[in-house]
């Protein structure tokens, strides 16, 4: 796919056009692209991570959870690691939220190096996000 410059952009631009009627749940309505873009940033400006498959993990992150994407079309495009890392971040939608986030804990000391820092990178942009601006009624949402 070329240089890891590249390989960044592909998968932003993958997940921009995938999250592209998306918005955030912030009074702004703030296009949801700026979140995988927050936590790959997070990765890099403030862990010094610069593992490409957790980059591009980072900026794919949700696109299976919350768009039509399946992980076979993210293995297709970013390859097997990029897929894993993503699958091991994924939530099933089809559970309730409570036990989701169960699963979650339950889960998070058996995930491998670059889930946990993308699953951290993730919080704490939603942490931070919650910070500038909660939305009535949706902190138990973000978190």
């Amino acid at each position: 796919m070329g240089s890891e410059a590249a390989q960044l952009l592909e998968a932003a631009d993958f997940a921009a056009h995938k999250h592209r009627q998306q918005r955030r749940k912030d009074p702004e309505g703030t296009p949801y692209i700026n979140h995988p873009i927050g936590v790959a940033r997070i990765l890099t400006h403030e862990a010094g991570i610069t593992d490409i498959v957790v980059l591009q993990a980072a900026l794919l992150h949700d696109t299976v959870e919350d768009t039509d994407t399946t992980l076979d079309e993210v293995e297709l495009h970013f390859g097997a690691q990029v897929r894993r890392l993503v699958e091991e971040v994924t939530d099933d939608k089809t559970l309730p939220k409570l036990e989701r986030k169960r699963q979650q804990v339950e889960q998070a000391p058996h995930s491998s190096p670059g889930a946990k820092l993308v699953k951290l990178a993730d919080k704490l942009y939603n942490l931070r996000d919650l910070n500038r601006c909660t939305p009535t009624g949706m902190l138990s949402y973000w978190l």
